[in-house]
């Protein structure tokens, strides 16, 4: 086999491997609805609503109430949401796709974390 060949062999391999434990880890998280989050929160469920957005995309409305935390901040701003660590964290972007990777960096972290299907697109 030619270097170039096992150099892009490597690079499948890898994208397999991420593949797969994006899929895993997805597997632990729950995925609700933007009706079923609703029903939580008519029902007085102790739910959190987490807004991973920007800034930006906030200022065009947001789930009421909602903590705002955006994805590329929650590493460093967990202290924030500890208070809330025994209770459920619903996590909501704009379509869906970076809410469940806030819900799974929180799971991994202790936390009792879910994702909101769709995003604030649904609700």
């Amino acid at each position: 086999m030619e270097t170039y060949q096992i150099i892009i062999l490597s690079i499948i391999l890898l994208i397999i491997i991420l593949r797969i434990k994006k899929n895993y880890s997805t597997r632990s998280i729950n995925n609700y609805s933007a009706d079923e989050v609703k029903q939580k929160l008519k029902n007085k469920e102790r739910i959190i609503i987490l807004d991973v957005r920007t800034e930006q995309e906030r200022k065009s409305g947001a789930i009421k109430p909602s903590i705002h935390i955006p994805l590329h901040e929650i590493s460093f701003k967990t202290d924030q949401l500890k208070k809330y660590q025994s209770r459920e964290i619903i996590c909501y972007c704009q379509s869906g796709s970076r809410s469940i990777s806030a819900a799974i960096k929180l799971k991994k972290l202790g936390f009792n974390s879910s994702n909101m299907k769709g995003g604030y697109l649904t609700w």
